[in-house]
């Protein structure tokens, strides 16, 4: 058997070193607790050996006690609209509409554009649970031509889940282009796109932006559409049919009161449910028909969406609903997700289900009028009851729109669909549930004592409190209370059974019991020797093999996961060899694959098999055979370097397992367990009904079947949220067993040996039936001893912020507790408990291998009741009387137990567990206890000595350097503050502070105390820092504490004197470390050499400024022609966009590197010699040491010109340079409660009074130290240290730019502005706001003094303007300029890449190269550095190579020793012994923060700072860095003709087509600078002729190729607002008309640094231009300045297909402003320098030379009906005339008689 050899396995381990401490997985525990958590969250204690199973009579118990689910949390979702492009209408008004839920916001509206561009951005904050969260869908919608009045007209949506948006790499998508379709016409195709950046952060998420690309990577919108990986370009439109056919088991909703009253008078009380079925999916709901007062009903319909597929919303909810005159009801939710069923691979499938049953969980099935779990029916939460089950099934069909057919909408439908058939999803079957009690322990005392008793239900079986809904499908009936029907039914029941039992009834309860107390927080119930016992008969559909498959993968997963623990925690204890455990894991994952192969295929022929379990079963079987392949191979590649990522690789394997165990057919529901006290239900726990199925096959047997299972109830829906959930509110220790009937004979199997089962007493000649209970006959008596030795960084439960812990153990029914330590994180309690007699039942060999758990629970003691802390579980090793006490099982070791409270971990314990076996003699012969002898503690017995760990003596030497931020204690200001320090139990107080406001740094730097540690540093005490404030009379008051759980870091081990590799060389070997040969960079003339090895001379432009000009190549033999690179043109900005493009290239060949992992090494991003691969930011860069690292150019690449640049940071300095803490050390202090969040981090902030700099170090006294000649005895090992005085200082801060700020202003954006807090100066930079931006550049430095110590943080705040009321803080950053300033690492003012005394690099330190390189030899004693001949420095015993010419502003060279010493600098962390990374020249992006919202970004800040001591020379002037003022450029756009132009009016006259032409050209938008031609009158060819001439000023930043405009957004708005745009010119062709307005008949849109060139003739002049851009030749108008040519006028027609419309001639000029001053033109024709007027044809007056041919065309062709019938109106209208004329006369006439 596999068990036995495991268990061979796992003793072995034990045998040969102490157990290994074991880390539980989070996701294990959150299996039962609704979804896992992170990984991250796990600490470095673990739960041990409770999850070391030995035998398989018990399963591991969950640690976990709160859902994860449910609870809300803050979300924030920013979406930033770039731009549309390709819109299909014509000249509309586009405007974009972001939706998210029922939240919406609009960007502006553009006019007259097919491609706007918005720029804007949008934030939504929400506080929803996750799922809700990520179920919300984020619609993006194109409208036109709305206003006030008019809604607009819907161009093209797209939709996505925030869910997908979540899972992509970041959490965001960025600059990609959404491809919008029309929900109403699905034939239409795409409709245009929008580019957009979609990002969600929760709490604690950090979000990365990238730096922008440039632009044209992102210009192919094909390859950057807004979908995940892996989901094709082209989505079709698919059909999704649910069929929904019926339900069962549905609970009693009697909700109207109308249903009292009707029962009151009538008396009667029927189904008053009235169910229907609601879906949504993908923002559209669907319902199905309402079947009235039925609990069984039976729709047969199907509702059909249509939807893009692979489809970007992942989950389909499904509900079932009561309809209700006032309000609906859910009943059940069900969440399909599409991922589960479908696979997107080769042999992938579409999704697909059922027909299957899924099961439906929710609140209790009691009514009652206010449901408090309502919201669990609604899936928010772990349900805590069946609620019914629905058959549905899903299949979706790919659409072919070309197809008549295809309805083009996209609404739900709802069709009917013919019945299905009884056995469609299986055989129904009897199946067998067992349960037995064997223990009720830790039952919650609040509960009360009345009778308790324990209910088990399956789905609809066994719920006897709130009455049976019966099903009314023959031979399914079970459960309820037996009436006769049901006897009959049985009886007379063909099914041939194999024990024919006639157990009619089934018994779901327990026989209720008065508990007992256990002590004063718990009862248990008295079961002794008695175990009640269970069984419920219950019929399903027979689809065991679906659920055996997943058991199978599970138990493969479980074994992985473990294993996994185990090798990690070999690597956390430091045990030797863990390569030689992975290799054993990975061995048993292959195995465990192949058998999978071999058991998986089996039962094929099974009735009910849908689709998707074959499709599933092959998905299965080709994974698992990959995932075994993959872990036979990677077995022979673990090596002791290589554990960490093999372990990585093993987690995928993992996670994928566990992704194909997840079934998505239900067949069997969960089974639910629930407490129930004086008939009210008071708690529950819920066991997946696959984890007890039982196979006669261990593999597919489930992990709990015939075991016993510890379970923790808990408190139903919100109600366990938080503290109230954490308490147990009972611990039962059960055995389950389900299966089929006729599998029943070994259901007792796995139960402890040693009982008898009493069964009900039947008649004689009855079968028999299964126990209702069981007596024990065998009893063990035992000796518990728990050594309980210390805890560390528990939980602060007082204000104080520590606590009073104690521990209390239970075991069994007994509990005992240690004492209570008083005010303390980290008690050592040193004590051994000892329970007496513990009677445990069953036989003896099964215990020792399977004890029960032991719970820990740590409370905080507090006058009246305990606040409780956390809790943990042991195992005991248990010795047998017969056993001998010694080694290598006794004594026990003491380990480390991961204590958790609620969901997160809450500290670790340290202690061992022994359960001795009293034999027949008695206590005589269990092992003595010895206790160290020197200690006295009355009744207390400390831990014996050979478990308590062995000591040796440790000195502790403290640096105390300074206290910083103290708030206040108690409304009083901290004056005379002290710090104690203790660890285990001796310690040594520091110097008093006696004035904290003028000088919070200590007088005494070093003080020290000698402690005796345990030899294992994994057993190291933490070490307490605690600051009291001395107040008058002699009263202390803590301020606030901080304990330091591990002291390793500050182990001082001797070797420290050799770090950094250099340990094999001698002092007398001499390295030459040889640098680039970066040959002298002349600043004037450009030529740039490469390496010796290259023979290209490359030959560099700048274009104006624009750090990106082209470079030629040349021929050797060529003369270069020196171009100069504009010194004067070169500023600090053109340093930092070249940096800022090195840094964008370096991030994208790093995700380069990471997805090609392989040739990782290969990842030296060498950006035209400047960058070293030593700074580069890339992780997988090649370090080398000392090798020669050459620099290669490839000639082909596109160069950039080479400037020098600096360093940009995408994150914080100090994440770089590990928070500065090189030698001085922040420690917080915290007081106050901790918050009950979830997560503690965020909490924790608030409780933070101040901070402890200083720092430690510990070493045995044992140890010879090393002494060095000028050692000071004061300072311990902290030589060379700086004095602490106070040090006045110029801290001069550099503010560049703010990204992505959160939006404070109902507009969507924000008028920010800088403001600096440094100690008592505050600067706010209120007058410079930048009006509405949330990407301002602000380019500003700021000089403020300050003193060190008291103005140590800095604040740099962005806020937000605002004309009425306070201005609102937008984020702020807080930096630490104190450690910044002493540390090694040089962060004062950084080291710039080359030393240059004017231009735009000019130094900046008022310190020079060599003054530096001077101090650093000396503070670090080292030899030289001593100057040589040919350009070499020697340090120590390196010698560096550089230049050693400058020159000055004249251009003379000078000699100098400058560039050497810098070489030196960049390279200090060579130097042996001292060496470190100095800081270079640099810029950092820091986080900006809301105190309101902990935790989730409000935008970032890229900043710098300098600081230079007051005792120095005097700084330099600041850095300018104000942005750069955009230059005035002029266009001049000159139409000379058009050609070709469509005709669109018929000629009144001649019926001829003609148009009258005219051309518009706008710049900037149609509204600030449109022009317009005159009119071409009557143009019949489509020829026009204007010579007209636009003028189009225009501020440009060349930089960032946008142009800048200034303007007002509104009539109210109080300021100019600036934009920036891109520059595109946009030309239309339009027909004027006199009476109705213009048409529109085509346009063309040129960017104007990349557009094709204009064709020579305007035959040559296609649509090609357009639609083929990208492989056109193009050109940019700023490097060409004059360009003249045709191009094309293009529109699209109905087809949404692109013509052409016309051509243009026209020639584009460009000017600086200076020169369009020096050469004014006129718009038009007009004077200066007009243009002459166009030679048009005269058509106006043509009809005049042929009137008759022109009458004869209106006549009888044109206007031939119009004629015809004003002729014949007009004979009308003569008859009626003369009629009325004469008529008179006439009757007068007849009357006279005439």
């Amino acid at each position: 058997m596999k068990r036995s050899k495991h268990r061979g396995h796992k003793e072995d381990r034990n045998g040969d070193e102490p157990a290994v401490l074991e880390t539980e997985n989070l996701d294990r525990q959150g299996m039962f607790m609704g979804g896992g958590l992170d990984l991250d969250t796990i600490s470095v204690a673990s739960v041990t050996a409770v999850t070391t199973n030995v035998s398989n009579k018990r399963s591991k118990p969950d640690i976990k006690m709160e859902p994860s689910s449910g609870r809300p949390v803050d979300y924030q979702v920013s979406v930033t609209v770039i731009e549309a492009r390709q819109l299909i209408g014509l000249n509309m008004d586009p405007m974009v509409c972001v939706e998210i839920g029922e939240d919406k916001k609009y960007t502006s509206m553009k006019e007259s554009t097919n491609c706007p561009y918005y720029n804007e951005y949008f934030v939504f904050d929400f506080h929803v649970p996750p799922d809700v969260m990520f179920d919300k869908i984020l619609k993006l919608s194109v409208i036109h031509s709305k206003n006030l009045l008019r809604s607009g007209t819907l161009v093209g949506t797209f939709k996505l889940d925030v869910g997908t948006i979540y899972t992509q790499p970041e959490h965001q998508f960025y600059h990609k282009w959404a491809l919008l379709s029309d929900p109403d016409d699905i034939t239409a195709g795409c409709k245009g796109y929008v580019k957009c950046d979609v990002a969600v952060v929760a709490k604690g998420d950090t979000i990365k932006t990238p730096h922008k690309a440039n632009e044209s990577d992102e210009d192919d919108i094909e390859g950057n559409l807004l979908i995940p990986e892996g989901v094709p370009a082209e989505r079709q439109w698919a059909r999704y049919y649910l069929k929904i056919y019926r339900a069962e088991g549905l609970p009693r909703m009697n909700t109207s009161i109308m249903a009292n009253v009707k029962k009151a008078f009538i008396g009667e009380n029927k189904d008053l449910v009235d169910p229907y079925v609601q879906v949504q999916f993908a923002g559209q709901k669907g319902k199905t028909s309402v079947q009235k007062s039925c609990y069984e009903p039976i729709w047969n319909e199907q509702i059909v969406f249509t939807e893009m597929f692979p489809p970007l919303c992942k989950r389909m909810k499904i509900q079932l609903r009561d309809s209700d005159k006032v309000n609906d009801v859910a009943i059940g939710t069900h969440f399909l997700d599409l991922r589960k069923i479908s696979n997107d691979g080769d042999k992938g499938f579409l999704p697909t289900l059922g027909p299957a049953w899924v099961n439906m969980y929710g609140s209790t099935r009691t009514y009652s009028l206010m449901d408090e779990y309502q919201e669990l029916n609604e899936g928010l939460g772990e349900g805590v009851s069946f609620r019914a089950r629905l058959l549905i099934s899903l299949g979706v069909e790919i659409l072919d729109p070309s197809s008549p057919e295809v309805a083009s909408s996209t609404e739900a439908q709802v069709e009917g669909v013919p019945n299905i058939s009884e056995t469609a999803t299986g055989k129904v079957e009897e199946f067998f549930l067992f349960g037995s009690f064997l223990e009720a322990t830790m039952i919650d005392r609040k509960i009360g004592d009345k009778p308790i008793n324990f209910e088990v239900t399956i789905g609809y079986y066994g719920n006897e409190m709130d009455g049976i809904v019966q099903t009314k499908t023959k031979g399914k009936r079970g459960g309820g209370d037996g009436d006769e029907e049901e006897t009959e039914l049985i009886h007379n029941s063909s099914e041939e059974e194999m024990d024919d039992d006639g157990d009619l009834t089934s018994v779901a309860t327990t026989p209720p019991m008065k508990p007992v107390i256990t002590d004063r927080n718990y009862f248990h119930l008295p079961y002794f020797e008695r175990k009640p016992c269970i069984y419920i008969k219950s019929w399903w559909q027979d689809q065991r093999r679906r659920l055996y498959n997943a058991n199978i993968i599970d138990n493969i997963a479980y074994k992985l996961e473990d294993g996994l623990n185990d090798v990690q925690e070999i690597i956390k204890t430091e045990k030797s060899y863990p390569e030689r455990r992975l290799r054993g894991v990975l061995e048993e994952l292959s195995h465990g694959c192949s058998q999978f192969l071999a058991l998986a295929n089996k039962d094929q022929n099974q009735s009910g098999k849908t689709k998707l379990d074959r499709e599933r079963l092959k998905l299965c079987m080709s994974e698992v055979e990959a995932i075994g392949q993959q872990a036979k191979a990677m077995r022979s590649q673990v090596k002791k370097s290589t554990v960490r990522d093999k372990i990585k690789l093993a987690q995928n394997f993992l996670s994928k397992l566990r992704f194909l165990a997840d079934e998505p057919q239900h067949s069997i529901p969960d089974v639910f367990i629930w407490m129930i006290s004086n008939g009210k239900r008071i708690a529950y726990a819920r066991v997946p009904s696959k984890d007890i199925l039982y196979s006669s096959i261990d593999e597919e047997r489930g992990k709990e079947c015939g075991k016993v299972k510890t379970i923790f109830l808990r408190i139903p829906g919100k109600k366990g949220f938080g503290p109230a959930g954490w308490t147990v509110q009972s611990k039962i220790e059960i055995y389950l067993w389900l299966g089929l009937n006729r599998q029943r004979k070994d259901y007792l199997s796995g139960l402890p040996n040693g009982f008898e089962e009493n069964k009900l007493s039947k008649g004689p000649g009855m079968p028999c039936s299964p126990p209702i209970s069981l007596t024990y006959m065998m009893k063990q008596i035992f000796q518990l001893r728990v050594h309980m030795y210390q805890a560390r960084s528990l939980f602060a439960a007082d204000s104080t912020g520590l606590s009073d812990p104690f521990a209390r153990v239970f075991f069994s029914t007994q509990s005992q507790v240690t004492e209570v330590l008083a005010e303390t994180l980290c008690p050592t309690w040193d004590q051994l408990l000892v329970f007496e007699n513990v009677e445990l039942f069953g036989e003896a060999n099964e215990l020792r291998d399977d004890p029960p758990i032991i719970v820990i629970e740590i409370y905080d003691q507090d006058t009246g009741k305990a606040d409780f802390m956390g809790r943990t579980f042991a195992k005991p090793v248990v010795k047998m009387a017969d056993e001998h006490y010694g080694p290598p099982r006794f004594p026990p070791q003491l380990e480390y137990y991961q204590i958790y409270r609620g969901n997160c971990t809450a500290g670790e314990m340290l202690a061992a567990f022994e359960l001795l076996q009293i034999g027949p003699n008695g206590k005589a012969d269990l092992p003595p206890i010895d206790g160290p002898t020197d200690m006295d503690r009355g009744p207390l017995l400390p831990v014996p000595l050979g478990i308590r760990p062995v000591l040796s003596k440790y000195r502790i030497e403290v640096l105390f350097w300074g206290l910083r931020d103290l708030k206040r204690v108690n409304l009083a200001q901290v004056d005379r503050p002290r710090v104690d320090i203790e660890c285990a139990g001796k310690g040594v107080q520091s110097a008093l502070i006696p004035n904290y406001k003028k000088n919070p740094n200590f007088s005494t730097l070093v003080k020290w105390f000698e402690v005796d540690l345990p030899e294992n540093e994994l057993l190291h005490p933490p070490l307490n820092i605690r600051v009291v404030d001395c107040r008058a009379f002699g009263r202390y008051t803590l301020v606030g504490s901080n304990a330091v759980t591990s002291l390793r870091k500050f182990i001082y081990r001797a070797t420290d004197k050799q770090a950094n590799n250099w340990s094999s060389n001698t002092t007398e070997e001499i390295i030459v470390v040889s640098m680039e040969s970066d040959p002298a960079f002349k600043k004037m003339d450009t030529v740039v050499k490469l390496d010796s090895c290259s023979d290209a001379v490359v030959k560099v432009e700048d274009d104006d400024k624009d750090g990106k000009g082209k470079k030629k190549k040349r021929k050797k033999g060529d003369e270069t022609e020196e171009e100069e690179l504009d010194e004067s043109m070169l500023d600090w900005w053109s340093k930092y966009f070249a940096s800022i493009e090195t840094l964008t290239e370096a991030l994208k060949a790093q995700e380069a590197a990471l997805s090609d992992s392989e040739d990782k090494d290969d990842a030296d991003i060498t950006d035209g010699g400047d960058i070293k691969p030593d700074d580069s930011p890339v992780k997988g860069t090649k370090r080398g040491k000392g090798k020669k690292k050459k620099m290669t150019f490839d000639p082909f690449e596109k160069k950039k010109p080479k400037l020098d640049e600096l360093k940009v940071y995408p994150k914080e300095l100090e994440s770089e340079f590990d928070n500065f803490e090189d030698w001085l050390h922040s420690f917080n202090l915290f007081r106050g409660k901790a918050g009950d969040d979830d997560d503690q981090n965020a909490a924790d902030e608030d409780r933070i009074v101040g901070k402890f700099k200083g720092s430690m170090c510990m070493y045995k006294v044992s140890d010879d130290l090393p002494r060095d000649m000028n050692f000071d005895s004061n300072m311990g090992m902290f030589q060379n240290i700086p004095h602490n005085d106070p040090i006045n200082v110029l801290v001069r801060i550099y503010v560049i730019r703010a990204t992505d700020l959160h939006p404070a202003d109902i507009n969507g954006k924000a008028d920010p502005y800088i403001a600096i807090k440094l100690g008592k100066t505050e600067i706010k930079d209120k007058e410079n706001y930048i009006s509405k931006q949330l990407n301002p550049l602000f380019g500003k430095s700021f000089d403020v003094e300050a003193t060190f110590p008291m103005d140590s943080t800095l604040t740099v705040s962005i806020y937000d303007w605002d004309l009425v009321g306070t201005d609102d803080l937008i984020g702020e950053t807080k930096l630490d300029l104190e450690n910044r300033f002493y540390s090694k690492h040089r962060a004062t003012c950084g080291l710039a890449c080359n030393y240059a005394i004017h231009g735009y690099n000019v130094w900046r330190d008022p310190l020079k190269p060599t003054q530096i390189l001077a101090k650093l030899c000396k503070d670090g004693k080292l030899d030289g550095p001593h100057y040589g001949p040919g350009g070499r420095v020697k340090v120590e015993n390196r010698v560096f190579m550089a230049q050693t010419e400058i020159e000055d502003e004249n251009g003379l060279k000078k000699q100098t020793d400058e560039h050497l010493a810098l070489t030196v600098l960049k390279h200090w962390e060579d130097i042996p012994r001292v060496g470190c990374k100095l800081a270079p020249e640099h810029v950092e992006t820091r986080p900006l923060l809301h105190p309101d919202k902990p935790g989730i970004e409000q935008g970032r800040i890229e900043m710098w700072v300098d600081m230079f001591p007051k005792d120095m020379t005097a700084p330099g002037p600041a850095l300018d860095i104000s942005p750069r003022k955009p230059k005035k450029f002029e266009l001049r756009v000159i139409i000379w003709n058009t050609d070709e132009v469509v005709l669109e009016d018929d000629d009144i006259f001649t019926g001829e087509k003609s148009s009258d032409i005219f051309v518009r050209g706008w710049l900037k938008g149609q509204q600030e600078d449109k022009q317009d031609t005159d009119v071409h009158y009557h143009s019949i060819t489509g020829e026009g002729n204007f010579n007209w001439r636009f003028v189009y000023p225009f501020d440009y930043l060349m930089a960032e190729e946008k142009i800048v405009i200034s303007k007002k957004e509104s009539m109210f708005a109080w300021d100019e607002t600036e934009y920036k745009i891109p520059a595109r010119l946009n030309l239309q062709v339009w027909d004027a008309d006199h009476f109705s307005a213009d048409d529109f008949l085509g346009a063309i849109e040129l960017d104007l640094n990349r557009f094709p060139r204009g064709a020579k003739t305007p035959k040559q002049c296609t649509i090609e231009m357009v639609t083929n851009e990208a492989e056109m030749p193009c050109v940019s108008i700023f490097k060409q300045k004059r360009i003249k040519g045709w191009w094309p006028f293009v529109a699209r027609n109905e087809d949404d297909e692109f013509e052409l419309t016309g051509k243009v001639e026209a020639e584009l000029h460009l000017l600086t402003g200076e020169e369009a001053e020096k050469s004014p033109v006129g718009e038009g024709r007009n004077e200066p320098e007009p243009l002459e007027k166009p030679n048009r044809p005269d058509t106006s007056l043509l009809w005049f030379l042929t009137p008759f041919k022109a009458i004869k065309q209106l006549v009888c062709t044109q206007y031939k009906w119009l004629t015809i019938k004003i002729v014949t109106a007009l004979l009308l209208l003569a008859m009626l005339a003369l009629f009325l004329y004469s008529m008179p006369g006439y009757m007068i006439k007849k009357m006279l008689g005439a």
